[in-house]
C-alpha cells in the first residue's frame, strides 16, 4: 500500500523514519505506551507472554498496516511485544507531536483523527461480537419485547427540564477540557426530554437519527437475543450514548432504556455532525471526549475478555483461551487504570 494513499497519511507531517533489523523489538509488552508505527515495509509479529510460560502470537503487521494508534489518544501500557519477522522500514508518530498538530486545528490532522475514531469503533465492534460469541455472567431473560416503532416518537422535547439543567452541564465528566462557550455550542444543538423509569430510549436495528447526553439519572445499554438479554453499560451523568452509530450512520447497534428517571439532552444527527465535522474549538473538545469514551467502552470490554480468559483456563478450554488472549492483546495497547 502507497503511504500517500493511506488513511493516515496526513501523520507524516509529524513522523520520524525509524529502521529495525530482523528480530529487533519495535515494542515490549509492558512499556509505556508513546505513539504509532505505520510499516512503510517489512512484517512484525505481535505475541503476548503467557502467564504459565511461553508466549503467544496475536497479530501480524506488514506492509501500509498500522499499529498503536490508541496511543495516539490516551496514556497507557503497550499489551504485546512486537518484532521484525525481517527488516523494517517505518514512521513512527509520537503522542505529543500528534496531539500538538490536533490542538493547532490542522484540518488533515482532525481529519486523522476522526480516522482514529473510526478505527477504534471497529475495533470495538469486533470484540463485541466476540464476546457474544460466549455466556457471560450478565445474560438474563428478556421479560419484555422491543418496541416496534420509535420508543421516543410521543415524547415532548424542549429547552427546559423540571429542573435548571443547564447549570450541570460543566461540572459533567464529558465535558472536561471544554470552555462555557463550547459547552453552550454543543448543548445549544439539541433539546432535553425526561424519561421515566424502565422507558426505552432506542431500539437495536432502527436508525441512529440522534445521541443522547446523560444528564440525571441513568440509561442501560443492552445487547438482546430471542430470549436473552446482556448488560453492555450503564451510562450515568455525563456519558454520551449512542454516538457512534450517527458517526457512521448506521443502524443501532444496541438497546437503551432508562435504569432510573433521567433527564437527556438529545443533540440531532445533522447538528452533532456540523461540530463534529468541523474545525473549531468545540470540535477538537469533542473529539477528545468521544475518544475517552471510546476507550472506556474499549475497558468495559477487555474487563469481560479477561473474565472469559480466566474461565476458559479454569475449565482446560485451551483452544477458547488462546482465541480470547489474541483478541485482548492483539490491540497491543491498553489504557494504563491510572491515566
Amino acid at each position: 500500500m502507497a503511504a500517500a494513499k493511506h488513511p493516515f497519511a496526513q501523520l507524516l507531517a509529524v513522523a520520524r523514519e525509524v529502521s529495525f533489523m530482523k528480530g529487533a523489538e519495535l515494542v515490549r509488552q509492558g512499556e509505556a505506551s508513546r505513539g504509532c508505527f505505520l510499516i512503510r515495509a517489512g512484517s512484525v509479529e505481535a505475541s503476548v507472554a503467557l502467564p504459565g510460560g511461553g508466549s503467544l502470537a496475536v497479530a501480524q503487521f506488514r506492509d501500509g498496516d498500522m499499529f498503536g494508534e490508541m496511543a495516539l489518544i490516551e496514556r497507557g501500557v503497550v499489551s504485546a511485544t512486537v518484532v521484525a519477522q525481517s527488516n523494517v522500514d517505518a514512521w513512527f508518530v509520537g503522542r505529543d507531536d500528534f496531539r500538538a498538530l490536533v490542538a493547532s486545528r490542522e484540518v488533515a490532522a482532525l481529519e486523522v483523527q476522526r480516522t482514529i475514531t473510526r478505527t477504534l469503533s471497529d475495533k470495538l465492534r469486533v470484540l463485541n461480537d466476540r464476546v457474544k460469541g460466549y455466556p457471560a455472567v450478565e445474560d438474563r431473560p428478556a421479560t419484555e419485547a422491543a418496541p416496534a416503532a420509535d420508543p421516543l416518537a410521543l415524547v415532548k422535547r424542549s429547552r427546559h427540564a423540571s429542573f435548571d439543567w443547564k447549570s450541570f452541564l460543566h461540572v459533567l465528566p464529558f465535558f472536561e477540557g471544554f470552555d462555557a462557550q463550547e459547552i453552550d455550542e454543543l448543548a445549544s444543538s439539541g433539546k432535553v426530554l425526561e424519561l421515566p423509569r424502565g422507558a426505552w430510549a432506542f431500539v437495536a436495528g432502527r436508525p441512529a437519527d440522534s445521541c443522547y447526553l446523560v444528564i440525571r439519572g441513568a440509561l442501560e445499554v443492552f445487547t438482546r437475543s430471542e430470549t436473552l438479554e446482556r448488560r453492555v453499560a450503564v451510562a450515568g451523568p455525563g456519558e454520551l450514548v449512542g454516538f457512534m452509530a450517527v458517526i457512521n450512520a448506521a443502524p443501532r447497534a444496541n438497546n437503551a432504556r432508562a435504569r432510573e428517571a433521567c433527564c437527556l439532552l438529545e443533540i440531532p444527527r445533522a447538528a452533532f455532525l456540523d461540530i463534529y465535522n468541523g474545525a473549531s474549538g468545540a470540535t477538537v473538545s469533542l473529539h477528545h471526549a468521544i475518544h475517552r469514551s471510546l476507550m472506556r467502552s474499549i475497558g468495559r470490554t477487555n474487563t469481560q475478555l479477561t473474565r472469559l480468559i480466566s474461565h476458559a483456563r479454569l475449565t482446560a478450554a485451551g483452544n477458547q483461551a488462546a482465541e480470547l488472549e489474541a483478541a485482548l492483546h492483539g490491540q497491543i495497547f491498553r489504557v494504563d487504570a491510572e491515566s
